[in-house]
């Protein structure tokens, strides 16, 4: 370790023990967490102390012009003004030589624009890179086609779903932000250089409107302007085989740019097209939306994502109830955990107010200093990829007493080890702009997972905590199972990646849907745990977590109730017959639902599509 890097983890180490959470950014990563989004208001609040000063530096010196013009043009509308007094002689004569000269070369101008220049030098360093704007953009566009969202209304700062000719309203901010022309443009540029047509023209189409509405307005901000939107539009319609509007484009950016050649010739060449093939002026152009290879469950991800765990059926299945959850433990004896049964096959439930306010908080204030661009096995390496946008960070029992309270919780309820060398670290995880994770298995799939590797075993289960509330979008899909659950603040939810036999659940395959709209960008904690000699399990807080042991591999079986074999189903860890159950949402505790969420599953069931491994 070099002296930099060995300075950085000292920092590090520091800031943990300071309780200091502004973290350390890394420049391209700044998008893919909502906590360090939020650090990037430090940075502009500097750059708007410099704006300030330099306004008001600015501010001085047109107040002293403003002076000298005003003095000036008094002698000249004077017109008893005689030049024949030798002092207004005189003083005429030196305002030409010498004053117009100090008044037009002034240094104070320089001088106050190199103040600005300098100090955004200092700031520089701290600022967002370029990866970050892609990286944000990325993210508007994949909100925009998981929810179906109107780029028109996006632009107006609302989050509507278009579905044909209805339109909903998803979510509706307290306050609206509008996208400028300028915006829309840099979104619709950042799809238009990955050659993704499908994203840019819309977005694109969208800043030609703004940018038509205010065209002769200088902002002193904006990069682009009307012609820049639409010879970048015209140019996405002929790569997509729009040639009619191509033209149209192009003929509309010559008569704001009459000079342009390169465009005289596209009109030429567009126009000798729709000649030769007089079709293509009435045709319309079919484009198709770019897809990646491996998520072959895409429609039903996003279908699922769509109904944000809503499922008010949900209390009308008598095979999913709620229940006061004791494990025979003493300490849940002496503090009960509320369950509620979400699902049979894959069988999931949740563990409502598994921790409080206090320790969520107190978890992420851990956690903050040490999040880093969350990653993937890829191989033999650990890279971060486009279908995971997250940070994360891994905390020891050792870092806080919350920490051993929190796995003592754990271990009383599922009767799991989650000591080391059986339990990973626990992993907080933190989304950023539309940070989501696409529909993934828990549990290795292959031999040669890295979890073979360090000899952790598989994952047997996955117990994730939610850490914060979000006002919209992040809920959990799963796909084949076909329903969705969505965040619900300080709850625990709970399901077995593995079967008896050890093999892997295919109806565990899940996804983090984005997160449209979040209040902290903690959706969940996890916790694995695996079996040395078999498989492991894995929990989610968004903070996560493996335990291995051959007790944990017994007890990570499914109730005895879904068995259709004898199999090992009193030794599972959890009393999964209901002590005191009824339908969600009916039995009060003191005047509040035990369970209160009334989800909605799609009544159709799925077949299996493929098993694709993230």
């Amino acid at each position: 370790m070099g002296p930099a890097a060995r300075l950085a983890a000292l920092l590090a180490v520091l800031a943990l023990q300071a309780g200091d959470l502004a973290g350390v950014a890394t420049r391209g990563d700044t998008f893919s967490a909502l906590t360090s989004v939020a650090r990037a208001l430090a940075p502009e609040r500097r750059l708007l102390g410099l704006l300030r000063r330099y306004l008001r530096g600015e501010e001085a010196r047109l107040r002293d012009l403003t002076r000298f013009y005003d003095k000036v043009l008094s002698l000249h509308e004077d017109s008893a003004t005689p030049v024949s007094n030798p002092l207004l002689a005189f003083t005429l004569i030196k305002r030409l030589q010498s004053d117009w000269k100090n008044v037009v070369h002034s240094l104070e101008a320089s001088e106050n624009i190199r103040a600005l220049k300098d100090g955004y030098e200092k700031v520089e360093q701290d600022l967002p890179a370029f990866e970050d704007l892609e990286g944000a953009a990325r993210a508007l566009m994949r909100l925009q086609d998981v929810y179906m969202l109107s780029v028109k209304g996006l632009a107006r700062g609302v989050f509507q779903r278009v579905t044909g000719c209805a339109v909903t309203d998803l979510y509706s901010p307290r306050r609206l932000f509008s996208l400028t022309g300028d915006d829309c443009f840099q979104v619709g540029k950042v799809a238009y250089d990955m050659g993704d047509y499908y994203h840019a023209i819309p977005w694109l189409e969208e800043a030609v409107s703004l940018f038509r509405g205010s065209y002769g307005e200088w902002k002193t901000e904006d990069e682009a302007s009307l012609e820049d939107a639409l010879d970048h539009l015209a140019f996405a319609y002929f790569q997509v085989g729009n040639i009619s509007c191509a033209l149209s484009l192009s003929r509309e950016f010559l008569l704001y740019s009459p000079d342009n050649k390169r465009m005289a010739r596209n009109v030429l060449k567009y126009e000798k097209l729709l000649a030769e093939s007089p079709n293509q002026a009435v045709a319309e152009a079919v484009i198709q939306r770019p897809n990646v290879p491996h998520l072959q469950t895409r429609d039903t991800y996003e279908e699922l994502c769509q109904t944000l765990g809503s499922q008010p059926t949900h209390y009308q299945i008598p095979s999913l109830y709620c229940s006061y959850e004791t494990s025979s433990s003493p300490y849940l004896l002496l503090q009960p955990v509320r369950k509620e049964v979400i699902h049979l096959e894959p069988y999931v439930v949740l563990y409502h107010d598994f921790v409080s306010d206090t320790e969520a908080q107190k978890i992420r204030g851990l956690a903050e200093p040490w999040l880093q661009r969350s990653v993937v096995a890829s191989g033999e390496k650990q890279l971060p990829v486009e279908y995971r946008i997250s940070k994360s960070a891994w905390l020891k029992d050792t870092v806080d007493p919350v920490l051993v309270t929190l796995d003592h919780r754990i271990a009383s309820l599922t009767g799991l080890d989650v000591q080391p060398p059986y339990a990973e670290y626990l992993q907080v995880v933190n989304y950023g702009i539309g940070g989501h994770y696409e529909p993934h298995f828990d549990h290795a799939t292959s031999p040669t997972s890295p979890l073979y590797r360090m000899n952790s075993g598989n994952r047997v289960a996955t117990f994730m905590i939610y850490l914060s509330s979000v006002e919209a979008g992040g809920a959990t899909a799963f796909i084949y199972g076909n329903f969705s659950v969505p965040v619900v603040k300080n709850a625990a939810l709970f399901w077995w990646n593995l079967h008896r036999s050890g093999e892997g659940d295919g109806d565990t395959l899940h996804a983090g849907c984005p997160v449209l709209w979040p209040t902290s960008g903690y959706t969940s904690m996890d916790r694995n745990s695996a079996d040395l000699a078999a498989q492991a399990l894995k929990t989610k807080m968004l903070a996560e977590r493996s335990w291995k042991s051959p007790l944990a591999f017994q007890r990570s079986q499914k109730p005895k109730a879904m068995s259709t074999g004898s199999g090992h189903a009193g030794s599972a860890a959890m009393a999964h017959g209901p002590s005191h159950s009824t339908a969600c949402g009916i039995f009060s505790d003191r005047g509040t639902n035990l369970c209160p969420m009334h989800r909605q599953t799609d009544s159709q069931p799925l077949h299996h599509q493929g098993s694709p491994i993230t």
